[in-house]
């Protein structure tokens, strides 16, 4: 019994990031210590260039599958896609409860209504200071500012110790909506001693301070007031709240009426309303219907598509393809926003469709990020005085970044650690260290499949789009096994057929020297004719084409 105890005394503490380290996206972290598990955030990423048809990316939860009686609950930061958007995913597989702040709760509720998981997952509501007690953890929230209202920072208590987990933070004073960050609890758990601090690492790189949201309500004032004549869009992100709110502020005030276009943003808005996160002085706001009883000089349409995505909103208005709205000469579009890492492309194409139609675009100066840059970083570090740094939130040159400002403020080097998505750290009062791996990976869902495309089908996809398919129909006489039909091709991808009838010509003649040179030897197996068909093939298209098309046999009996 005594051997037990003393076991016991040095379990540790495991941090185990599943996703979100490598990339901006996909956050989702467990901390286990001994037989629970509380898992912070499940987010999904968008898909690379060359992830050809897929919707989007959510993380592989096959360590918590495997564990699942362990597992406590989701404890969610706040409701951004990169930290949300796989839990309707995620909760079919695992149905454990979810703890979140009342919007953050409001926005998860539409996603599980979507996905008819609102009746099987158990949810709470948690208020800022309040705590909740998931197995050997205890979990508080603390109250942070971040471009979406009722964004939280988690101190997780555990028996080695306590980590500080930022979530996504800026420090504002002046924050548009609610409180100013809780930096008074950030320094009364500095005191008491902090195990370890996870902090947001996305502006690390930048040095100084994040300006406050209030700066961009100015900004919108200026710009309403030199476009007093002309109707305005402005594209944002959906989840943006507090952004919505200064604009129709502004709005408010120079006279305008106010639309929200984009289904994603229509949806947080209603969540947001409901929940008193926003208030919206009286007849400002009216249906996109109704906007063509009033003349362009008092409209503003807020709408979704800032980073460019061919099916929002601003996409389809510059491109003509909106049933209600068009954009062209006499509008003002202003991108409040900053192109995410990889969209820029997708962006100017449509700021160069918006120009091409006659419209004013405003891309510069009306947007202030939601992240932390470094002086806030090392403020946060200041207040907590962290044992042990553990970088998070970022693709690689975030985390170092981050790792430069812990280290120069006096933590030392071998007690910071940058970790990789399936590495296990495990902490005790008196070390930390990595411990072994866990798999973690990507899930893809396209359509409705979850999964069902993996690295083989994507190669495939990579493939028929870079050299397009081949297929070879031939029929074989059951009887005398000789050939009855064939052999034809088809091409797709390839070659315009059209112009191209001496070589497909000479490559069925080809493959029908090959096939009877088979047939004569007494060689029936398919497999063996499809091989050869493919290499046959395969060799005389390289010859004259130098591509490689993916080539597909079939074989008919007859």
């Amino acid at each position: 019994m005594k051997k037990k105890k003393e076991n016991n005394s040095v379990s540790g503490l495991k941090i185990i990031p599943l996703g979100g380290l490598e990339q901006i996206g996909m956050n989702i972290t467990a901390f286990e210590y001994e037989d629970s598990i509380v898992v912070v955030d499940c987010g999904l990423s968008f898909p690379a260039d060359d992830m050809l048809g897929i919707d989007l990316v959510i993380p592989d939860v096959t360590y918590l599958k495997d564990n699942v009686d362990k597992v406590k609950g989701f404890v969610i930061t706040h409701g951004h896609e990169d930290h949300i958007g796989a839990l309707p995913y995620v909760l079919r597989e695992l149905n454990v409860p979810v703890y979140a702040t009342r919007l953050t709760m409001g926005i998860i509720e539409n996603k599980l209504t979507e996905h008819n998981l609102l009746r099987s997952t158990k949810r709470k509501v948690v208020k800022f200071g309040q705590s909740i007690n998931l197995g050997k953890f205890r979990i508080e929230f603390i109250k942070t500012n971040h471009s979406i209202v009722d964004a939280a920072a988690l101190a997780i208590y555990s028996p080695a110790g306590v980590v500080v987990h930022t979530g996504d933070f800026k420090v504002d004073y002046t924050p548009v909506f609610g409180d100013a960050i809780d930096l008074q609890r950030f320094a009364e758990l500095g005191k008491k001693g902090v195990l370890a601090l996870m902090c947001d690492s996305t502006n690390a790189e930048r040095p100084g301070f994040t300006p406050s949201e209030k700066t961009v309500g100015r900004t919108f004032d200026t710009l309403f007031e030199e476009h007093k004549n002309t109707r305005i869009f402005v594209a944002t992100f959906a989840s943006n709240v507090d952004r919505v709110q200064q604009i129709i502020n502004t709005a408010y005030k120079f006279g305008r009426k106010v639309a929200v276009e984009g289904r994603s943003m229509v949806n947080i808005i209603d969540t947001a309303m409901k929940l008193e996160c926003i208030s919206i002085p009286d007849n400002t706001l009216v249906d996109i219907d109704q906007m063509k009883n009033y003349p362009s000089e008092k409209q503003v349409i807020i709408t979704t598509g800032s980073q460019g995505e061919s099916m929002a909103a601003l996409s389809r208005m510059a491109n003509n393809m909106h049933r209600k709205i068009t954009i062209g000469a006499g509008d003002t579009v202003i991108f409040s926003s900053n192109p995410i890492p990889g969209n820029e492309k997708s962006v100017t194409k449509i700021i160069n469709e918006l120009l091409r139609k006659g419209a004013d675009v405003i891309f510069q100066d009306a947007h202030v990020s939601g992240h932390a840059c470094q002086e806030e970083i090392k403020l946060i570090y200041t207040l907590i005085r962290p044992k042990y740094a553990i970088p998070v939130h970022g693709e690689y040159k975030h985390l170092t970044a981050q790792a430069k400002i812990a280290a120069s403020l006096g933590i030392e080097k071998d007690h910071i650690f940058i970790l990789s998505s399936g590495d296990v750290l495990e902490l005790t009062k008196e070390q930390a260290k990595v411990t072994g791996k866990v798999p973690v990976g990507a899930i893809l869902v396209d359509g409705l499949g979850v999964g069902d495309v993996g690295n083989v089908v994507l190669r495939d996809r990579q493939h028929l789009a870079e050299d397009g398919i081949m297929i070879v129909v031939m029929s074989l006489d059951k009887v005398s096994g000789l050939l009855a039909a064939g052999p034809d091709i088809v091409s797709r991808g390839f070659v315009y057929v059209k112009e191209s009838d001496e070589l497909i010509e000479e490559a069925r003649h080809t493959v029908d020297e090959a096939i009877q040179s088979c047939l004569d030897k007494g060689i029936t197996d398919w497999g063996k004719l499809k091989s050869t068909t493919k290499d046959v093939l395969g060799d005389y298209v390289w010859k004259k084409t130098k591509r490689r098309p993916m080539i597909l046999p079939i074989i008919m009996e007859v």
